[in-house]
C-alpha cells in the first residue's frame, strides 16, 4: 500500500555538502515532487534554525519531516520533535535525504546515498521506532545545556578533531576530516576522566576516545560501535585508551572495519545512563552527531523508542 503524505515539511540545509545542496536544489526538489507530491520546504540560514523550523512544523500539524543535509541537520531536526523535553507528537516521523559530507547516521538505516533511491526509500520504507540519546553538558560559556542525539556522542578525540575541522574552515584551508584526524593524533594524547554506567563506577583512566553510541558509525565512516543497534534500549560505550601515533598507524584501521573491540586498549560496555567527569582542570570537549557542542562533565541518558523514523534498521 502506498502511503500518501499530506502534511509533509522538507527542511533543507543549503550549506551542507560544502554548498553542493544549494546548487542541486532544483534537482532535489523535482525528485521530491515526483515521489511525495505535495510538501512545503524551508531553507536554513543559521545554526539551530532546523530545530525551530521542525518544532514549528509539528505544532502546525506536519506528520512527516524530511531533512536534506548531513548528520548535523538530522540532529537539529530531531531536537525539534521535542518541546520542553516532551515529544510534541509521538506519531510524527523523520525522513532523511543524505546530502552531507558524512551522513554516518543514515548508514544504520540503510538509506541509499543516491538521490532518487533515497526519496523513493522515504516513500516506501516502514515507520520504525528508534531510541534517542539525551545529553546534559557544559556549553562554551560553562553553563548547563541539554540536547538530544540520534547517533553518537563522544568525548576526547572527536571533539578535538571537529574543532580542528572548524578551524580549517574559518581559515579557509581545504582539509578533510581524515586529514584533521591524523593531524590531531600527532599531538593529542587523551584525557583523564572518571565514568559510571547505570549508577555504578565504571573506572577511571586516560582515554583517547569515549563514544556513547546509539548508532554504529561516526567520523565519516569509522565503525566505532559495530554492535550498537538503534532500537535495543541500550547505549554501547566504547573506550579507547591513549595510543601512540605508531599504535594509531598500526591499529587505526580496525576502527574502519569495526574489528577493534578485542584490542587490549579498547573497553566495551552497555548501559542506559553514562556519567563522565574530568577530575582535573583541563577542558574535555564533547561532540554530538558530528558537532562540537561543549565539554565535560556530562550525563548521557538513553530514551527508548522515542522517535519515529523512516528506515530499515540494521
Amino acid at each position: 500500500m502506498k502511503h500518501q503524505f499530506l502534511k509533509t515539511r522538507v527542511i533543507v540545509n543549503p550549506a551542507s555538502n560544502r554548498g553542493r545542496t544549494r546548487h542541486r536544489w532544483a534537482e532535489i526538489k523535482a525528485v521530491l515532487k515526483y515521489f511525495l507530491k505535495d510538501f512545503r520546504y524551508d531553507f536554513t540560514e543559521r545554526p539551530s534554525q532546523a530545530t525551530d523550523l521542525a518544532r514549528e512544523a509539528i505544532k502546525d500539524g506536519a506528520d512527516l519531516l524530511i531533512g536534506v543535509g548531513g548528520d548535523g541537520t538530522a540532529n537539529e531536526i530531531a531536537n525539534g520533535f521535542f518541546d520542553e523535553q516532551k515529544i510534541i507528537n509521538p506519531e510524527a516521523t523523520l525522513g532523511l535525504v543524505p546530502s552531507g559530507t558524512g551522513c554516518d547516521f543514515t548508514r544504520s538505516l540503510n538509506i541509499p546515498r543516491n538521490l532518487k533511491n533515497a526519496v523513493k526509500f522515504i516513500s516506501e520504507a516502514p515507520q520504525q521506532s528508534i531510541d534517542l540519546g539525551q545529553v546534559t553538558y557544559r556549553d562554551e560559556n560553562g553553563q548547563p545545556a541539554q540536547r538530544y542525539f540520534l547517533n553518537i556522542a563522544d568525548f576526547g578525540l572527536g571533539g578535538e578533531v571537529v574543532r580542528e575541522v572548524n578551524r580549517s574552515r574559518l581559515e579557509r584551508r581545504a582539509s578533510s576530516y581524515i586529514l584533521c584526524l591524523i593531524n590531531t593524533m600527532r599531538t593529542f594524547k587523551g584525557h583523564q576522566v572518571e565514568l559510571s554506567v547505570d549508577g555504578l563506577k565504571a573506572g577511571s583512566g586516560n582515554y583517547l576516545i569515549g563514544a556513547i553510541a546509539n548508532g554504529r558509525i561516526f567520523g565519516k565512516g569509522l565503525k566505532i560501535a559495530p554492535r550498537a543497534r538503534l532500537n535495543d534500549s541500550l547505549f554501547d560505550l566504547i573506550l579507547v585508551k591513549g595510543l601512540t601515533f605508531l599504535e594509531f598507524c598500526l591499529h587505526g584501521w580496525k576502527l574502519v572495519n569495526g574489528s577493534h573491540l578485542n584490542y587490549h586498549k579498547v573497553t566495551w560496555r552497555r548501559g542506559q545512563k553514562i556519567e563522565v567527569s574530568a577530575p582535573g582542570q583541563e577542558q574535555v570537549l564533547i561532540e554530538v552527531d558530528g558537532e562540537q557542542v561543549g565539554s565535560l562533565p556530562a550525563t548521557f541518558n538513553l530514551i527508548p523508542a522515542s522517535l519515529q523514523i523512516k528506515g530499515f534498521l540494521k
